[in-house]
């Protein structure tokens, strides 16, 4: 159990602009996380094992991609007790993102509101902090998230991917292909079907050389938006599996903001996550599930801010939860709740 509870820390980050208080927890995280000071902190890991898309994790909970960008803090977060860790998302050139401010707290939602734009460090600092990390060596699972430069046209997209996939392959538990953040200017594109159908038609070939060359195959999942209508998830849901693409990650943050224009901020352009965006992705979640059966891996977020919200994301389909927006707000304790909701829960279907 932690020394220090959230309850006593979250006062203060939250009197800091959301994005101050975001990179001061990483930066905290990163220089105490091999020190001794980790055992403020450090939680005792649910052990819940489930094994999906060939891979064995610890305990159905995840950090979401998105709070590490630049994989600093693998180990940090690995020791709250989750089951894995999807860090990036991660481009093949270094990136300043979108013009500040570009984050804001809509606490009276339990959301928030993004438009960071890939930020990040590049490839080559973020593969040097994963091959740091000691969280694989312990018994988590790693995803790396990859992206396109902004600089990089949209038809040019496939380009990066394609170095982003060779760079984090050898040293990715699974790999996700982020074509769903509505910041990255015509990201969404991607989802659409001919280009989709492209995309994935080349990083799935990519993918067969790669497992070739390093002799083991790492599975590729595809993220998703809520913002999908039930033919866009149909014909996505077909791309995927005409492409031996692994499994999907349902999703990501939503446009809409019919939940919270009424809030201050509530209409800043970018990516809105937390509660409002839980039943738009838990619909998302069944529609794929029933589209691609019983034995092909979903992973849910979108909205969890409890155990029981981990449940419905099981309940609607998903058979792995990851959290994000609802850690920030509920903080480390949230990990161990959902992953003790989940192993107690007799509403866990078979897989």
């Amino acid at each position: 159990m932690a020394l220090l509870p959230y309850a006593l820390t979250r006062p203060f980050l939250f009197g800091l602009d959301p994005e101050q208080a975001h990179d001061l927890t990483l930066d905290t995280l990163a220089r105490i996380q091999h020190t001794p000071l980790m055992c403020a902190i450090r939680q005792t890991r649910v052990d819940d094992p489930v094994t999906v898309a060939g891979l064995r994790f610890p305990n159905r909970i995840g950090l979401a991609a998105g709070l590490d960008k630049n994989g600093r803090c693998i180990d940090g977060f690995g020791a709250l007790g989750f089951g894995f860790i999807e860090v990036g998302t991660v481009t093949p050139l270094a990136q300043p993102g979108n013009p500040k401010p570009r984050m804001w707290r809509l606490t009276d939602a339990n959301a928030l509101i993004n438009r960071l734009g890939f930020n990040n460090g590049g490839l080559a600092a973020f593969v040097a902090n994963v091959q740091r990390a000691k969280f694989r060596q312990q018994g988590g699972i790693l995803g790396l998230n990859i992206g396109k430069n902004a600089v990089t046209p949209i038809e040019r997209a496939v380009d990066d991917y394609l170095i982003g996939l060779e760079g984090v392959y050898p040293h990715a538990d699974y790999v996700t292909v982020n074509i769903s953040s509505p910041n990255p200017q015509n990201l969404r594109a991607l989802q659409s079907d001919a280009a989709l159908d492209a995309l994935l038609g080349t990083l799935a070939e990519h993918d067969a050389l790669l497992a070739q060359r390093h002799g083991r195959q790492v599975p590729m999942f595809v993220k998703i938006a809520p913002d999908l209508v039930e033919d866009q998830v149909r014909v996505i849901a077909a791309t995927l599996k005409n492409h031996g693409i692994s499994g999907v990650i349902a999703t990501n943050t939503t446009i809409s903001r019919e939940a919270v224009k009424h809030l201050p901020h509530g209409e800043e352009a970018g990516g809105l996550s937390g509660a409002p965006v839980f039943e738009a992705s838990n619909a998302v979640i069944r529609q794929l599930r029933a589209e691609l059966g019983s034995g092909y891996p979903i992973i849910g977020v979108g909205g969890v801010m409890s155990g029981a919200d981990a449940v419905a994301k099981v309940a609607a389909g998903a058979d792995l939860v990851q959290i994000y927006t609802g850690f920030i707000y509920k903080g480390p304790e949230l990990v161990t709740e959902a992953a003790q909701a989940l192993k107690q829960s007799a509403a866990i279907p078979a897989r």
